[in-house]
């Protein structure tokens, strides 16, 4: 029987990132979500940080307010951000762990252990309309703890995954898969929308859309580093193809 196609949401901080490296106006990440919805994606991912490393407060007004694709702005679990996702109203907020001296979000946020914090953080944020998403470790503790916090989705985290793919480990990539697809298949029985990301190239996206669950994958920077390449329309077409090539 064949399987609904995966969503393509695409993470468009490094374009910001190259941005700020010189301190310019462009690229712009505003038009990078254009050329990326003219492309076929289904959405665009933005995380905010506290930094500001990369995206800022002005993209993220820009991206809700001057482009037509839903925005999942991720972020840490803060007051600070707490209230400008519910001045700005993204379609999701996807709450990520994160520390300032990371290069990137290095692993899935702590449900079990911080309940009644996080529940107290998201009905806020549900009461005015927007959906929570909760970057987590493929661990069924871990899922059971989101859907008791209130969270709508999950995304599973699946840089493991992808490190074991690029170093060529395959028998531990296969096991690696397989907790990847019970994890999915648990979180859509709790009643859980399922997504995945982190890490993900054309090459490795491959074995994701076996997963049947899921139903959108975020994505960027393999993205942004293949557009230099290719050009970004054809980095997304390319990455939009391979993830429903076999559905």
């Amino acid at each position: 029987m064949k399987q609904d196609n995966i969503r393509l949401g695409v993470n468009i901080d490094h374009v910001a990132t190259l941005r700020n490296a010189r301190g310019t106006f462009y690229p712009d990440p505003l038009e990078a979500a254009k050329i990326v919805m003219e492309s076929g994606a289904d959405g665009i991912t933005a995380h905010l940080r506290e930094d500001r490393r990369h995206i800022n407060d002005d993209d993220i007004k820009n991206l809700k307010t001057k482009q037509k694709l839903p925005l999942n702005l991720e972020m840490a679990v803060t007051v600070e951000m707490q209230k400008i996702a519910i001045e700005t109203l993204p379609n999701a907020v996807c709450l990520v762990p994160e520390k300032r001296e990371e290069r990137t979000t290095e692993g899935g946020l702590k449900v079990k252990e911080n309940l009644d914090n996080l529940k107290s953080f998201i009905f806020p944020l549900k009461s005015a309309g927007i959906r929570i998403s909760l970057f987590i470790e493929p661990d069924m503790m871990q899922i059971k703890a989101a859907k008791e916090v209130g969270a709508d989705i999950v995304e599973l985290h699946t840089g493991h995954f992808c490190d074991l793919f690029e170093k060529s480990m395959v028998k531990e990539y296969t096991n690696y898969l397989k907790k990847l697809e019970d994890a999915s298949k648990y979180a859509s029985y709790l009643g859980l929308e399922v997504h995945a990301g982190h890490g993900l190239t054309v090459n490795s996206v491959k074995h994701l859309r076996e997963l049947h669950q899921i139903r959108e994958l975020n994505i960027g920077h393999s993205i942004i580093s293949d557009s230099i390449f290719i050009g970004l329309g054809s980095a997304v077409k390319r990455m939009k193809k391979m993830i429903n090539g076999d559905r």
